[in-house]
């Protein structure tokens, strides 16, 4: 085996420009395969982070009747207990369940601000300060003052929100709103802080009160409209999703309440999931586009020796290990490009990684329900450069049988007759 495959290595050699023609289609692909791969999981890494800190939380607990309002901030579906006892005695059941470490509160409401002649809308989240900045990034998001203090009549709102009011930090806003009982009321706040995060939700649309406000003046006690679970990883949420849905059908037989995993709450979302599928595909036919040079190079190597084919077989050598030396050949250009390719695409994606990619523009008509900062940094992990380099190898390889096929299958007295 040995002696075949110094025997293939040395054969790459006879014509240099055509192996290295070959190794450069090899390399060109791999190194797409590892810039492509980097940018998606940046892509999926970024939208799934975001998604389970504003939106889902990594276990969702909703009203079922709220869900189907949720657009509409319906505040007649809240969650407020097992048995409407209290939202507070509930975050405290499902805190006792091994492996949520953390029951974030949110309310959520429609709210507006009058500016000129004009009514401008907007979303209201009622919060619990500490939680929220130990959950979210939201503290690196605050670019001038702070977070709401509990107790305190204050917001926090985005620059572009703050731009349409015409108003800045420290200034007073009156919002307007309708309670749980349809009335409609005001209340005045002071502004303690401005959000610029790049995120059209948090930019142009929420603000931050603290929970218990958003609680008494929209006449809501120890109520909310959604729990979010954190646990220790998301990617592991199946193991302790059985016992929260176990805990809501002892205290919640009724079936009033929706337990969501992070992967069901959006279609977006779920949509990725199976882009990710899709793109692994791409990925395989990015290499097996480049091994087509190769077949041809090997279908080339086979013809011109066919003669040594012939003799080789005459002296011995079984079809087997000629296969076996072809395919090493192509396995060979198959090393040589995938490595050439890891090395140029893992730095590419790795100056990336720093610098970003700016889609400011692109997704400036975006919802904002789409959660995908305007910067996008590729994620440059050996992972990718391992999955490029094996995906390289292993293609190139396995296409490699075609010719490899062929040359063993020539008959020694035929091989030795071709001119």
């Amino acid at each position: 085996m040995k002696y075949l495959w110094n025997l293939a290595v040395k054969n790459l050699s006879r014509n240099k420009l055509r192996s290295s023609i070959s190794i450069a289609a090899i390399a060109i692909s791999v190194c797409m395969v590892v810039m492509i791969r980097g940018f998606m999981l940046g892509i999926l890494d970024s939208m799934v982070t975001l998604h389970i800190q504003y939106n889902s939380g990594h276990i969702k607990i909703v009203d079922q009747d709220y869900q189907k309002k949720e657009r509409l901030l319906s505040l007649n579906h809240p969650v407020d207990g097992f048995s409407g006892e209290g939202v507070q005695k509930m975050a405290d059941k499902l805190k006792e369940i091994p492996g949520i470490e953390r029951v974030i509160q949110r309310l959520k409401f429609g709210a507006a601000a009058s500016y000129e002649d004009k009514l401008i809308g907007m979303m209201g989240w009622g919060v619990k300060p500490a939680d929220e900045l130990a959950f979210t990034d939201i503290e690196n998001q605050l670019v001038e003052g702070r977070m709401v203090k509990e107790g305190y009549k204050e917001v926090v709102l985005g620059t572009d929100l703050l731009k349409k009011l015409n108003l800045k930090v420290g200034d007073k806003i009156t919002l307007f709103y309708t309670t749980a009982f349809g009335s409609f009321k005001g209340t005045t706040f002071e502004i303690v802080g401005r959000i610029e995060s790049g995120l059209k939700l948090l930019d142009e649309i929420v603000f931050y009160i603290p929970l218990d406000q958003a609680q008494r003046i929209l006449n809501m006690p120890d109520q909310v409209t959604e729990l979010l679970l954190v646990t220790q990883d998301y990617r592991k949420v199946d193991s302790i999703l059985p016992q929260v849905k176990e805990l809501f059908a002892a205290e919640d037989p009724e079936g009033r309440y929706l337990v969501i995993p992070w992967d069901k709450s959006n279609d977006i979302i779920a949509g990725l999931k199976i882009a990710e599928k899709i793109y692994n595909i791409i990925y395989v036919l990015l290499i097996v586009l480049a091994s087509f040079v190769v077949i041809n190079t090997m279908i080339m190597i086979v013809k011109e020796r066919t003669q040594e084919i012939g003799m080789m077989s005459a002296l011995g050598l079984m079809k087997r290990d000629i296969l076996f030396m072809f395919i090493m050949e192509g396995t060979v250009m198959g090393i040589l490009g995938s490595l050439i390719g890891v090395i140029f695409g893992g730095v590419g994606v790795k100056i990336l990684s720093i610098v970003g990619i700016d889609y400011t523009e692109a997704l400036s008509g975006m919802e904002a329900e789409v959660l995908l900062k305007p910067i996008l940094y590729p994620v440059f992990t050996i992972e990718n450069l391992i999955f490029s380099f094996v995906l390289g190898v292993t293609v190139t390889a396995v296409t490699c049988i075609i010719p490899a096929r062929k040359a063993a299958q020539l008959e020694p007295n035929e091989a030795l007759r071709a001119l």
